[in-house]
């Protein structure tokens, strides 16, 4: 391979230089010792379990999917392949260690079957149970797991015995115990059941796909494969319906109480030996979140806080929560900030947008952002003033237990994270990284732009001087509400980096929907994501191009997926006065098209509103296009379906608008893992960008 094509390669077998970094971790309340999972090398998509001592600062091995398996290759079983799907995780082997309180009892599923490890002993031992198995967790006080087998919600002994059911579906298109796509994809809840303090009784959702549409998401490249059948709740049409009930393990099952007509979206369960469990639920429209305990003996629920908004109420990870004393945790948006309060006080203040909860206990463990958006720090307030814990530039998380914080943080001035354990505020041991030092450093220059402050990043060609020539433009943005692309991470830009280095100024800008900014930031693209989104990236574009006259702004090209995509599509379509090529990725081009939870947030439901989706939608912009358009999609998406391109190229051939269409047998939202195939569909876009901008390939 030559040096060109070497990186790209290096970037998918490493997972973008994440293999070989170690997360999820579990801390012992006694601060004895730190379970995690990490693969074995910077290039191997197996993980294994392992256990740092905390008293030698030992690492060892505690369970090794080689050595379960006997060297035979990880079966996934569906419903664990669209958890790992939702969550967009790639790797394999041990990807789930749930324990019990004492982070002792550790259970996992390896192709569909269950293990346990005992943290102290060492021994892992393979439980005989139904399968295949989905989600296991031991119960807090170590002496059953709970798992979901063909949508049915069991429990096992530790020791083995007494495997059988709690819960099952009543009939098909019904799961116990697992949670349902929307609430996966878009509500950050992965998990359908929760565990009582005592380990006795579980809190289970109980599903009903029968009301969702069915899509029918076929490969046209094996027509013989029967296709994947989909329920997919569309926007402005049915949703999954939830329900709770009470189980008890040795018997006994209260239905749980609230109006889920009125209320049907179940966005997180929290229990607790701090109070009662306590459910968060939303309206359809978003604009209402009430917190509702739940009384186990009787299944009622009372209203604890409500949550209004004109626009939307947020859902933030890690609340509701009880505190150990009793007192509640919840994040509330009020006047420009994202806010965490603790018993109806506010411990935060305009200064600092929280992100997320992280930990509750006598205080509060959470991240924020300051002044800069790009930097995410944690935190902890009590009773006094929040006391920031993580102490460098850049984007940190962390996870906590007693005394013991393990501090996960992300530099420009490192590549990989650096894993520090804190006993107190004294660090006392770090964890090892097997991750592979990535060939290129980003040449990296930040900007705050305008009156809106817009963030953005310019990547120039490694070793660029102003004397070698005017460069093209190329954006690449995701530009939407959940991800931020600006960020003081060196891991963020390395891949924009590449791009860079094959000739192009890169740009890339956060814009108004991006997180970090405050909820008045996000709610700026309520009804408007097309005409919102894409004015920042233009002016962004003319704001740099001002500052950097070496940047050649009658050659603008802009590649982006999912969101990215969208805005990539929409930028030709809309502005070819300012964008001369795109490269659209998996886009959403009809929002009628995409979820429920999702599009309804921002655009209303379609039915009330449906001038909105006019004129945020693609479709009928195909006459308009003049400049040259790529679409790319996955033939397997469930998430952005590959009607979205298909409709936009149909209409941009009714229109006569020459485009090209390039789909991926076999792909889901995610790209291609494979290293030659992932290394060709970067070149592709490379040579077609070339192409379409009549600029050559690099000599």
């Amino acid at each position: 391979m030559n040096s060109e094509t070497s990186f790209l390669r290096l970037q998918a077998r490493t997972q973008r230089f994440t293999l070989g970094t170690a997360r999820e971790f579990r801390i012992s309340p006694d601060g004895s010792r730190v379970l995690f999972l990490r693969s074995e090398s910077g290039e191997d998509r197996r993980h294994l379990l392992w256990r740092l001592d905390l008293a030698t600062g030992t690492e060892s091995r505690l369970a090794d999917p080689a050595e379960l398996l006997a060297g035979g290759d990880e079966e996934l079983p569906a419903e664990e392949r669209a958890r790992r799907e939702r969550s967009r995780e790639q790797g394999g082997g041990v990807l789930g260690n749930a324990t019990d309180d004492a982070v002792r009892v550790v259970a996992f599923a390896l192709s569909g079957r269950l293990f346990v490890a005992d943290a102290v002993g060492g021994e892992v031992r393979e439980l005989d149970t139904a399968a295949p198995v989905v989600d296991p967790r031991p119960d807090p006080t170590g002496r059953h797991v709970a798992y979901v087998a063909g949508d049915a919600l069991r429990v096992v002994g530790v020791d083995g015995t007494g495997d059988r059911a709690l819960a099952e579906p009543e009939g098909p298109d019904r799961a116990c115990g697992l949670a349902e796509f929307i609430a996966a994809e878009e509500m950050g809840r992965s998990r359908g059941y929760w565990w009582s303090p005592d380990g006795t009784r579980l809190l289970v959702a109980h599903t009903d796909r029968r009301p969702v549409r069915r899509w029918h998401i076929a490969d046209p490249a094996n027509p013989a494969a029967p296709p994947n059948v989909v329920a997919y709740p569309a926007a402005g049409t049915d949703n999954v319906e939830v329900r709770l009930a009470v189980i008890g393990v040795a018997g006994g099952r209260v239905e749980v109480d609230w109006d889920g007509a009125t209320l049907p979206y179940l966005a997180s369960v929290h229990w607790s030996a701090g109070g009662p469990p306590l459910i968060a639920v939303q309206t359809r429209d978003q604009r209402t979140m009430q917190i509702r305990s739940v009384d186990p003996d009787t299944g009622r629920t009372g209203l604890v806080h409500e949550e209004t908004d004109a626009h939307w109420v947020d859902i933030v990870a890690g609340v509701p929560a009880w505190t150990t004393d009793g007192r509640l945790v919840r994040v509330s948006a009020r006047d420009g900030a994202y806010r965490l309060v603790v018993a109806d006080k506010e411990v935060t203040g305009p200064d600092l947008q929280v992100r997320s909860v992280l930990d509750v206990a006598a205080d509060v463990l959470f991240t924020a952002s300051a002044e800069d958006p790009t930097q995410v720090h944690v935190y902890r307030v009590g009773d006094a003033e929040p006391i920031q814990v993580s102490t460098v530039d850049g984007v940190h998380g962390a996870t906590r237990s007693g005394a013991v914080t393990v501090l996960t943080s992300w530099s420009l001035e490192h590549s990989g994270p650096r894993i520090t354990v804190l006993r107190g505020a004294e660090p006392i041991a770090e964890v090892a990284s097997f991750a592979v030092t990535p060939p290129i450093v980003p040449n990296l220059h930040l900007f705050t732009i305008g009156d809106r402050a817009l963030r953005a990043a310019l990547l120039l060609p490694t070793g660029y001087r102003t004397q070698d020539g005017r460069l093209p433009v190329l954006l690449d943005p995701y530009g939407g509400p959940h991800a931020q692309r600006v960020l003081a991470s060196r891991n963020a830009f390395l891949g924009a980096q590449w791009l860079a280095d094959q000739g192009f100024a890169v740009l890339i800008v956060d814009g108004r929907g991006t997180p970090g900014r405050g909820p008045d930031w996000d709610r700026a693209i309520a009804f408007d994501l097309a005409g919102t989104t894409l004015a920042d990236q233009v002016d962004a574009l003319e704001a740099v191009g001002r500052a950097y006259p070496e940047l050649d702004l009658s050659t603008v090209a802009i590649r982006g997926w999912s969101y990215g995509g969208y805005l990539a599509a929409l930028a030709v379509l809309r502005r070819p006065d300012v964008f001369h090529a795109a490269i659209a990725g998996a886009p959403v081009t009809e929002w009628r098209l995409y979820d429920t939870h999702y599009t309804e947030r921002y655009l209303g439901h379609p039915d009330e509103r449906p001038e909105v989706y006019e004129r945020n939608s693609l479709l009928g912009d195909a006459p308009n296009l003049t400049r040259p358009l790529l679409l790319i999609h996955g033939l397997a998406d469930d998430n952005v379906v590959v009607a979205h391109s298909l409709r936009l190229s149909s209409a941009l051939l009714a229109a006569g608008r020459p485009h090209s269409l390039l789909p991926l047998p076999g792909v889901t939202h995610m790209t291609p893992l494979d290293d030659e195939v992932s290394e060709n569909f970067m070149l592709v876009q490379l040579h077609w960008l070339r192409d379409a901008l009549g600029i050559g390939d690099k000599p």
